[in-house]
């Protein structure tokens, strides 16, 4: 019986019924598997760029230096660290694929400061300017594999989520592991039971840092012998650290004065700026505090962010583009009301952070204390415009301290 020809793909001659899609040309026919095939080949001989974009759109250091400023302020030693890794990620991977006999290799960077001095901030500013995927994952929910919490793989199932599950965008990507401190060894000997997240976590973590396929669970969680897993190469993801390193103060001052006795230190001493200790950290130093050497090996970029001083944080408080003091001005404004703040007592709530020592997020839990009536009370009350005063601030932070005390 003659009936109507089938179409079949010009190249593996599958029928239409047989593949997911049939593209018809002048006069022929693909399907979706020719597709692809024909575009891993090009790949594979470097016909088609690594990348999306190409060398004069790059940001430069000092471009993406001068856009973390207007989030960050300070750590200029450490904005200039970041800026230069991530141009040299770019670079990098437009290396991919080009021939050259020279292979870039990533250099991993580790943040080490007190809480509240910006490394979380950092990261976050800087993933608003990248064009590659960019996420961020926290470190103390990781477990060894087998025990309970996440295994070290769900960190690029982050990354590929962030990807749309396009595993060569994951590829590319850089990953902020914040809290890497939380995972350090627990005591300076290795011990006969397991530190299931401590040194267990650092030893998975060698593998991505350096750079090997990884088998990803798709939707993350635990691993099963029959869930499908998505193979990710992490040999061009950058990683980048972050640590508050607490109690680390007290090994950089041992070191600094192990070698030296008699009047000599007494002169060493006086050259150390005691208030910043983290200025002089070493490699040996994440070692004595409990990180293994392989994983200080591949974290080759060490800086270091400065404590806050009282400076610091009254520009914290009002001059960045999302500074506390213009979001609830921007909040109360939505309720047609005019919010300021005396000098007098922006001063107050400096000096309280400064008390407090939590850093910039101290500042952002003494502002919600002194707005928590304001914003409860305005909305109802027809108020046009809002003055906070001095003398209004410490009675609310009085109160709060009144209420915390007799809840003990």
């Amino acid at each position: 019986m003659a009936g109507k020809e089938r179409k079949r793909c010009s190249f593996c001659g599958r029928t239409e019924e047989q593949v997911a899609l049939l593209m018809t040309g002048m006069t022929g026919y693909i399907c979706n598997d020719c597709v692809e095939q024909a575009h891993a080949i090009l790949r594979e001989e470097a016909l088609l760029p690594k990348s999306d974009f190409e060398m004069g759109e790059l940001p430069k250091p000092k471009e993406i230096k001068a856009f973390l400023d207007e989030y960050v302020i300070g750590q200029d030693e450490a904005k200039c660290a970041l800026a230069v890794s991530v141009y040299n990620h770019y670079k990098r991977l437009m290396q991919r694929g080009a021939g050259d006999d020279v292979e870039i290799e990533k250099s991993n960077i580790i943040m080490v400061g007190s809480t509240g001095t910006g490394k979380t901030l950092l990261a976050r500013t800087i993933a608003r300017l990248l064009k590659v995927p960019f996420t961020i994952v926290d470190a103390t929910v990781l477990t060894e594999a087998g025990y309970v919490g996440e295994d070290i793989e769900s960190i690029l199932t982050r990354l590929l989520q962030v990807a749309d599950y396009k595993v060569e965008e994951a590829e590319r990507g850089i990953v902020f592991i914040d809290e890497i401190d939380k995972i350090a060894r627990k005591s300076d000997n290795p011990s006969i039971t397991r530190d299931v997240s401590g040194e267990g976590v650092q030893q998975g973590l060698l593998k991505l840092l350096e750079g090997s396929v990884v088998n990803v669970p798709p939707q993350g969680g635990r691993k099963h012998p029959d869930q499908k897993m998505i193979p990710v190469n992490t040999k061009h993801i950058l990683f980048i650290c972050g640590g508050a390193f607490d109690g680390i103060e007290k090994k950089i001052a041992q070191r600094l004065n192990a070698h030296v006795v008699g009047y000599d230190s007494v002169q060493n001493s006086q050259r150390v700026d005691k208030s910043d200790m983290f200025r002089y950290i070493t490699p040996q130093d994440l070692r004595s505090f409990g990180l293994i050497p392989e994983i200080v090996g591949r974290l080759p970029i060490l800086t270091s962010l400065r404590p806050l001083d009282r400076a610091a944080l009254r520009n914290i408080l009002t001059e960045p583009k999302n500074s506390i003091i213009k979001q609830y001005v921007k909040l109360m404004e939505m309720d047609g009301v005019e919010l300021s703040f005396d000098n007098d007592a922006l001063e107050y709530i400096v000096d309280t952070a400064i008390e407090y020592k939590l850093g910039a997020r101290g500042l952002r839990s003494i502002v919600e204390t002194i707005m928590m009536d304001k914003m409860f009370e305005i909305p109802s009350s027809g108020e046009k415009s809002c003055v906070v005063t001095k003398e209004y601030a410490c009675s609310q932070i009085e109160k709060s301290a009144v209420i915390q005390t007799s809840a003990v």
